[in-house]
C-alpha cells in the first residue's frame, strides 16, 4: 500500500516539472546515441531524462557502471528467487536456523538470523569497496572487475565479440532488475503468478 501510495506521489509531483530545452536534449542524444546499451529495439531511450544530468564522460561512465552492477545484482536475486522457489535449498543451518526455513523475498527477513543479515550486509560492502578498480588485467571498460587476477579467456574474444557480450549482460540486466522489480512489488500484492504461484 505504501509503495503504491509513493508511486501515486511521485507520478504526480512529476506532472508539475517543466520540460528540459529541446536543444541539450538532441545534443546530449546525438553524444550518447551510440553507447553500448543503445541497441534494437529501443535505440536511445531515456524517458526519465536521467542523461540529461550529465554533462561529462565521467558521469556517464558513473552511470554505466551503476547500471551494470546493479544489473548483475539482480541477475542473481532473480535466479535465488527462481532456484528457492523451485524447492532448492542448501543444507545446514546459521546460528539454528535451517536453510530450508528460510523463505524467499522480504519473508526471509523475519526469518534470517541476524549474524546472516550482517554477514550478506559485509559481503555487500565487500565487494562494493573492496574489489573495484584494482590495478591490472581489466578495467577496460565500466564493470570490468577481474582485477588483475580472473580472465575467463576473455581476452581471446576478438573486439567485436566483446561488443556482443558486454551488450548481452547489460540488456539481461536490465531484463533482470524489471523481472525482480516486478516480483517484489506481486510479492507485496500478495498475487499469484503462473509458474511460480502464490508470492
Amino acid at each position: 500500500m505504501k509503495l503504491a501510495v509513493l508511486s501515486a506521489l511521485v507520478s504526480a509531483a512529476a506532472a508539475f516539472t517543466g520540460s528540459a530545452p529541446a536543444k541539450s536534449s538532441t545534443a546530449l542524444k546525438a553524444k550518447y546515441a551510440d553507447e553500448l546499451g543503445a541497441q534494437v529495439p529501443l535505440g536511445y531511450w531515456d524517458p526519465l531524462r536521467v542523461l540529461s544530468h550529465v554533462d561529462n564522460d565521467e558521469k556517464f561512465t558513473f552511470f554505466r557502471e551503476a547500471e551494470i552492477t546493479h544489473g548483475r545484482v539482480a541477475m542473481l536475486a532473480m535466479l535465488g528467487q527462481l532456484v528457492v522457489r523451485a524447492g532448492f535449498h542448501w543444507d545446514g543451518d546459521f546460528e539454528g536456523v535451517a536453510y530450508a526455513d528460510i523463505p524467499p523475498g522480504f519473508a526471509a527477513f523475519d526469518v534470517m538470523p541476524a549474524g546472516l543479515k550482517a554477514d550478506i550486509i559485509a559481503t555487500m560492502a565487500f565487494l562494493q569497496c573492496g574489489v573495484r578498480n584494482i590495478e591490472g588485467t581489466g578495467n577496460e571498460f565500466p564493470g570490468d572487475y577481474r582485477n588483475g587476477w580472473i580472465d575467463f579467456g576473455w581476452d581471446n574474444f576478438t573486439d567485436e565479440q566483446k561488443l556482443k557480450k558486454r551488450a548481452i549482460e547489460l540488456n539481461n540486466g536490465r531484463a533482470a532488475m524489471m523481472g525482480i522489480t516486478g516480483l517484489m512489488v506481486h510479492e507485496q500484492l500478495h498475487t499469484s503468478l503462473p509458474i511460480i504461484g502464490q508470492l
